[in-house]
């Protein structure tokens, strides 16, 4: 919500010279997830195990959103709103080839030529992957250290685990955020790096 007027401006500049009218929608959007997604959920594309979601004015809800965000981080799926910074961050990194954010055989987007090539060269050196740890989240952009080198930055997260942008040759061994332990967590719908 707090980047829809940002998206709207931006999707805008891209119609050209078609005939159609880009503006935020007031309506929630609803999230189900679990054994049974009510009718009139539409399969969330990135992971089957996301479940599904909708939108409309009114929902019948036993979850809050810190239940959603716990339940992505549990399965390791970054959120494109907190944890890809718009100009920083590469959607390669940001696992997008993984979750079919990035389709490499259609041609023009921003990025596309660094993001192909990455992918081509195999030369992904950053992926965003859950971090395990005790007690609360670490505070965003905190350093995740190898030692005394730096293997990542935390990007979100709740009580015991958090998405970070981890170098993949530093992902193993002795990890600490802010003194305390922590292991990347990778989920099965990662392949190996």
């Amino acid at each position: 919500a707090e980047r829809r007027d940002a998206l709207v401006q931006r999707l805008s500049l891209y119609k050209l010279r078609a005939q159609v009218e880009v503006m935020p929608i007031p309506d929630a959007v609803f999230v189900a997830w679990g054994a049974d997604v009510p009718e009139g959920f539409v399969a969330d594309p990135r992971l089957s195990a996301l479940g599904g979601r909708r939108w409309g004015d009114q929902s019948e809800t036993d979850a809050v959103e810190a239940d959603w965000q716990a339940h992505r981080l549990a399965l390791g799926v970054p959120d494109p709103t907190q944890d890809a910074l718009m100009d920083k961050t590469y959607p390669i990194e940001a696992d997008f080839d993984l979750l079919n954010g990035i389709d490499f055989h259609k041609g023009c987007f921003i990025g596309q030529e660094t993001t192909s090539r990455m992918k081509r060269r195999g030369t992904i050196k950053n992926r965003m992957m859950a971090i395990a740890f005790d007690g609360p989240a670490p505070e965003r952009g905190a350093e995740v250290l190898k030692g005394e080198l730096r293997a990542g930055e935390v990007m979100t997260g709740a009580e015991g685990r958090a998405i970070a942008l981890m170098r993949l040759d530093r992902m193993d061994g002795d990890l600490t955020v802010e003194g305390r332990p922590v292991r990347v967590e990778k989920p099965g719908w990662i392949p190996d790096l």
